[in-house]
């Protein structure tokens, strides 16, 4: 178990921050979203029912829409841009690395296949970012919806919703963060260090040290 927990320790951390994280983020919601309806002289849901609901899909879609939009665009744009000095970026006067070369003496499929690895954790980040998006502007929809018939208004289309200003505001809060945090990291690490991570540089490198 120790070697298991050694071996795999960051990613059995994150997920238990992420389970951690939507508990407390389903029991706050289904909290506020009650008190909401009461406010309203409707009764309280159930914890099944809030999971179901627009209120909490579009929260939770919304979220990881920018997050996989922020992870796409970083590891694409770190594939074609440089920032000398930082430790998120490829050193500028030697972009390139060993083994990253396609193979040449190969079939056509095989190429093909070869190539479509050598892009595939920016395409699956992509991929991940588009599902999320569309799953944000049905739950979203669902939402507006539900809210709408609370207070009388009216109920939208997929097609309609997808221009109205509600679901773009959603969208561009969490984006504006993402890209912003991501920009805070490149520029940081040019300057500050943390000795042991991956992510910094090595304590004792130069500013002007490019990679980490």
């Amino acid at each position: 178990m120790r070697t298991i927990f050694r071996d795999n320790g960051l990613t059995i951390v994150l997920v238990a921050m992420f389970l951690f994280s939507i508990v407390g983020m389903i029991w706050s919601g289904r909290s506020a979203y009650n008190q909401d309806l009461r406010e309203h002289g409707l009764a309280a849901i159930g914890f099944l029912a809030y999971l179901k609901s627009g209120n909490f899909l579009s929260a939770l879609f919304e979220n990881w829409e920018s997050e996989f939009l922020q992870m796409s665009a970083y590891v694409m744009l770190t594939a074609m841009l440089f920032q000398r000095g930082s430790a998120e970026s490829r050193d500028p006067d030697d972009p390139d690395r060993p083994k990253d070369e396609l193979p040449t003496a190969t079939g056509r499929r095989n190429l093909i296949l070869w190539w479509l690895y050598s892009y595939s954790l920016g395409i699956a980040l992509a991929l991940l970012f588009i599902i999320s998006f569309g799953l944000h502007w049905w739950a979203s929809l669902t939402a507006a919806n539900e809210e709408a018939l609370l207070h009388g208004g009216k109920v939208q289309s997929i097609g309609s919703y997808l221009l109205d200003a509600q679901l773009w505001f959603e969208s561009f809060q969490n984006w504006q963060s993402e890209f912003l945090s991501t920009a805070v990291l490149v520029v940081l690490s040019i300057f500050l260090r943390h000795k042991g991570s991956p992510e910094s540089k090595p304590a004792g490198a130069s500013n002007s040290e490019t990679g980490a």
